[in-house]
């Protein structure tokens, strides 16, 4: 499986009371990665929507095992698992480099839609580009 990796340091006021990472930024940290990986598929987000296509996620699942804290650096981990006509799953970690520890894991789903969020088949070519991040 074709793995993106984008490293990430937790910066202050991303942490909650407790100095851990706010549960809703991993959310951000998933997103951001995301981006860097198709960007990588030469899928820029906005050079799809200069051709008035979106890659919207249209279902998110996460779940938390540990916390990172300001101290960590963090690896977040992203890999295409399915491409179908119009919608792609993905698999995505955020693990800490000290000792690999997978703190937190995500699956989400991505539909094609139009600028306007409105479903719609994708252009030419398109979904072969997300080949690059899909198992070798």
């Amino acid at each position: 499986m074709a793995t993106h990796a984008t490293q990430v340091v937790p910066r202050f006021g991303e942490l909650d009371p407790y100095n851990h990472v706010n549960h809703a930024v991993y959310v951000s940290y998933f997103e951001a990665a995301r981006c860097l990986a198709l960007e990588s598929a030469d899928l820029a987000l906005p050079d799809l929507s200069d051709q008035n296509v979106q890659i919207v996620v249209t279902n998110l699942e996460v779940r938390f095992r540990a916390p990172a804290t300001a101290r960590d650096t963090l690896r977040v981990e992203t890999e295409l698992v399915e491409r179908r006509r119009a919608s792609t799953r993905w698999q995505q970690r955020i693990i800490r480099e000290s000792d690999d520890a997978v703190l937190v894991e995500g699956n989400l789903t991505a539909a094609i839609c139009d600028n306007d969020g409105k479903p719609r088949r994708p252009p030419p070519g398109l979904m072969d580009k997300f080949d690059a991040l899909a198992p070798g």
